[in-house]
């Protein structure tokens, strides 16, 4: 079953998708957006999660500057728009936010008090931050998450087992910057890193531009394995 539910956080109220799987209460998966909003990519992989047995649940992360934000990747227009809010969008109220999140998910009554992050580029970096802030989070996925690295000097804080995705020919995230992040990250016992050779960024997103049918079934079978592992 799918619906929107609101997010009562402690900046005001904002709205999230969600998606229902059949079997209740289950444990829950936070997907955080990239740039285009709570669109069709988003909302299809909350559906694919509730298929696999999760409470998928995607809020709105650019409430403060634009509610109910929906952008189609293939339109120059809406990527143009989604950029300038990238661009002026607040990552600390946004981990902020994500943590209000994570708090009123893990109180539902569909939920068994498990919660996972998964993020994609904006979202990804998001899930990075919120994982090194606050202590609650069971388990963390990030794909390719721009900037990243610019935010290392917090992975002391990380408790959260992590799994990311990296694309070697990333258009956004420089060979330099996914060296800085493998070498930091490979100090913590609990966090994963994979690349996926010669793929682009977001080769996972459904129907992008440099999607990749071999590598995206790759990391969404590593993606199901590491959810399932930590949240059954």
């Amino acid at each position: 079953m799918k619906d929107h539910i609101t997010i009562e956080g402690h900046d005001g109220a904002f709205a999230a998708y969600i998606a229902r799987p059949k079997t209740l209460p289950a444990p829950a998966v936070v997907v955080l957006q990239e740039l285009f909003g709570v669109n069709a990519d988003i909302r299809k992989t909350c559906d694919e999660l509730a298929e696999q047995g999760f409470l998928a649940v995607a809020p709105d992360l650019f409430w403060r500057q634009e509610p109910g934000v929906d952008l189609n990747v293939t339109s120059e227009a809406d990527w143009q728009h989604g950029l300038r809010l990238y661009g002026a969008y607040d990552r600390d109220a946004g981990a902020k936010d994500v943590k209000d999140t994570v708090n009123a998910v893990r109180n539902l009554p569909e939920c068994n008090r498990k919660v996972a992050l998964l993020g994609y580029c904006l979202g990804a970096l998001m899930v990075f931050l919120t994982a090194v802030r606050c202590h609650g989070v069971d388990a963390a996925v990030a794909y390719h998450g721009g900037d990243t690295e610019k935010y290392l000097g917090e992975a002391d804080g990380l408790n959260a087992p992590l799994l990311m995705h990296l694309a070697e020919k990333d258009e956004f995230i420089s060979k330099a910057a996914q060296a800085e992040i493998k070498a930091a990250l490979a100090k913590k016992p609990n966090t994963t890193v994979y690349s996926y050779p010669g793929q682009n960024h977001a080769f996972s997103r459904h129907n992008g531009t440099h999607y990749n049918a071999a590598a995206a079934a790759l990391a969404k079978g590593r993606t199901s394995e590491f959810l399932h592992q930590h949240l059954r």
